[in-house]
């Protein structure tokens, strides 16, 4: 189960969740074998927590941000960036936005690192920065309507979900795989998605302040402030009514 778009529509073009995008795709096309093949970008920008703690390839704390483990860890995180990136930047501003993405980059990385400070397996992906998005887009649009695909084996599916309830189901699923995975045990970096989330609604609280806190919630009813998209597709044959 996982999203496919919001009814949110920003107000202005998204540059920065545009230029994001890009990067990751360089990067991505540069490091996979059907690629360019430059594995060294993938094995030395990744994070390692047990290097960092020993003051040693921080750099790897920015450059795991922007490499992937394959297609489907690629294209999953962009179309999350895509769906909630937009409206954030919206409400941030360009380069506000830009710093407040790799903010939520180093506390995921700070999060995975505190988890499992002595890892010595290699960290990538854009997801706990946009695991930030997610947590801001959260606390200012909490009833935003989401359109979830959701598989189950031969049903596929998609229903609308509020905001809250999508992301908070991901949140909770994030958190319940920290604490029920093994550590070191390599696969999904879950206190990277988990402290990126928090990071993220914390460092949007303040603009929800500006615009009012509750009034703003109150004057929007959590929805988004301006119309949303309809996805509906109404028939052109004109509606008769009945005599």
């Amino acid at each position: 189960m996982f999203p496919i778009r919001d009814h949110n529509p920003s107000e202005r073009t998204p540059y920065v969740t545009i230029g994001l995008i890009f990067a990751n795709l360089v990067m991505f096309l540069l490091t996979m074998p059907w690629g360019l093949n430059a594995e060294g970008l993938w094995v030395y920008g990744a994070l390692y927590a047990g290097a960092v703690t020993q003051g040693d390839m921080m750099w790897g704390l920015l450059t795991h941000m922007f490499l992937h483990a394959g297609l489907m860890h690629f294209a999953g995180n962009m179309l999350f960036l895509w769906i909630f990136g937009d409206n954030l930047e919206d409400q941030l501003g360009h380069l506000p936005f830009l710093g407040f993405y790799l903010i939520c980059g180093l506390a995921a990385a700070a999060g995975q690192i505190s988890a499992e400070p002595g890892s010595t397996i290699p960290m990538v992906g854009a997801s706990g920065a946009i695991a930030g998005v997610m947590g801001g887009y959260l606390l200012l649009f909490p009833r935003a309507r989401v359109d979830v695909l959701a598989i189950i084996v031969i049903i596929v599916k998609v229903f609308t979900l509020p905001a809250w309830v999508m992301l908070g189901v991901w949140f909770a699923l994030q958190l319940m795989g920290g604490y029920t995975t093994p550590g070191d045990s390599g696969g999904v970096a879950y206190w990277a998605h988990s402290g990126g989330f928090v990071a993220g609604a914390l460092l949007t609280l303040p603009v929800l302040l500006r615009k009012g806190g509750s009034r703003f919630w109150s004057r929007t009813d959590g929805h988004p402030p301006h119309d949303p998209i309809d996805y509906g597709h109404r028939s052109r044959v004109p509606q008769i009514p009945r005599r």
